[in-house]
């Protein structure tokens, strides 16, 4: 499967001011690979550590703190040289050794021609807390889920084709529109995990794919416990268990009590802080007006939760296929779509991605693209409704406004509807 994120990799490689690469993201999203990957086609040679394999390794780095000492040691081990510049070095779950994760400032300071990249599971938490890695002294790579485009490159590598070369307002010919619709709900029912993308490819069988997200969120559910630092890992755990619920609701913004009764946001805020930091759960601000720069406006006590991957959310929820494929209206299919877009959404713009919501009115998504903020309507299916969306247009004329929905891409007057398959396409659209 190609990876987005191999571009930038070969950025880091060429940049002057490259420093040692971490690489953060959740469990299981292919960190392990892309390293490799890109170490195969891009380096003359690659070496390869892991930390949870190899507790000896961590002696290495416990006894010396000069990174020349630490290449001629880690030489050894290789069997082989590690050159400057043809070498990359590979850490792998480099959350097991701290004293790793902080030698990565000395490789900075003292060997900045050897290409170090590291890389682990719940790095997040870890980096969240300053003291733990060499701030300043690292460059930081997130990575996610497969993207729609980078599924549909993985499932059907002609119809990407067509999806790749889809320009601003060009026309889209009702038999891709609708070969496009499909893959958009296939994708919805195995998401963007590596693993159950690659077992679509090889089985096409739905009951393996509900058994590994069955499996990955066992594993994660199992994380929270080993890994959980000074936090509760009880109310990490209510707090993910309760996000099908949270978004379930009419008003899908996160309500303490919901997680337990008489809940308060002391009880949990440190639970739903390492979510976030870790990479599983996606938060959303209300802001409390609709302007530039959108994060001066942050209600920071009112938020949205959703789930990193889409398919893990459609079966915590316990959607059933067929709901979705016979193009049936059921409870949770705008939490779904909404969980799919922000998944698209994420880094397109330098802002994250907001929502606006008070007694009178609610807009979906709210996005800033240099000064300007653009309203975001997503429906399901292909109606048409939203009067807070409309409203806001009337007053307030923005220069875009986009609903995405299963209807086909055209312009209605000052609204911009995108197919839900071009999401992850919006900003180059603009």
């Amino acid at each position: 499967m190609k990876r987005n994120a191999i571009s930038d990799l070969i950025k880091w490689k060429a940049s002057e001011d490259r420093k040692p690469l971490i690489i953060r993201g959740a469990r299981q999203v292919g960190k392990t690979w892309l390293m490799k990957e890109f170490g195969e086609k891009c380096y003359k040679n690659c070496v390869y550590f892991n930390f949870d394999e190899e507790d000896a390794l961590k002696s290495v780095f416990e006894t010396n703190k000069n990174p020349m000492r630490i290449i001629e040691l880690l030489s050894l081990i290789a069997g082989e040289k590690i050159l400057p510049g043809e070498t990359l070095l590979l850490f792998d779950e480099i959350q097991e050794c701290p004293t790793a994760l902080n030698a990565l400032k000395y490789f900075k300071e003292k060997a900045n021609e050897y290409h170090v990249i590291a890389a682990g599971s719940l790095l997040g938490t870890l980096l969240a807390e300053p003291k733990s890695y060499p701030v300043g002294m690292v460059n930081l790579l997130d990575l996610f889920p497969l993207t729609f485009d980078e599924f549909l490159e993985a499932v059907d590598p002609a119809l990407y084709t067509y999806y790749a070369q889809i320009g601003k307002e060009q026309p889209i010919e009702e038999i891709f529109h609708e070969r496009l619709l499909d893959a958009y709900n296939y994708y919805l029912i195995i998401g963007g995990m590596p693993e159950c993308v690659a077992s679509w490819l090889k089985y096409r069988d739905p009951a393996k794919i509900s058994q590994i997200q069955r499996e990955l969120i066992a594993i994660y559910e199992n994380d929270f416990s080993k890994h959980n630092g000074k936090v509760n890992s009880g109310r990490i755990l209510m707090v993910f268990r309760s996000i099908a619920a949270q978004l379930g609701k009419s008003n899908e913004k996160f309500m303490y009590g919901a997680v337990r009764e008489g809940g308060r946001a002391r009880d949990f805020e440190e639970a739903i802080e390492w979510l976030v930091s870790a990479g599983m759960l996606n938060r959303v601000y209300n802001v409390s007006r609709m302007e530039h720069p959108l994060s001066a406006f942050d209600r920071l006590d009112q938020f949205k939760l959703f789930v990193f991957d889409t398919g893990l959310l459609k079966h915590m929820a316990g959607i059933d296929n067929s709901a979705i494929l016979l193009k049936t209206d059921y409870q949770f299919k705008g939490p779904l779509t909404e969980n799919y877009v922000l998944q698209q959404l994420r880094g397109q713009f330098d802002v994250e991605p907001r929502y606006y919501s008070d007694k009178n009115s609610e807009l979906d998504f709210i996005l800033q693209y240099g000064t300007e903020i653009i309203p975001v309507e997503t429906k399901g299916g292909e109606d048409k409704s939203a009067p807070s969306f409309k409203k806001y247009i009337a007053e307030r004329h923005p220069a875009h406004a986009i609903r995405f929905s299963k209807r086909g891409y055209r312009k209605d007057g000052s609204i911009t509807n995108l197919p839900l398959y071009l999401a992850r396409k919006t900003k180059e659209l603009l």
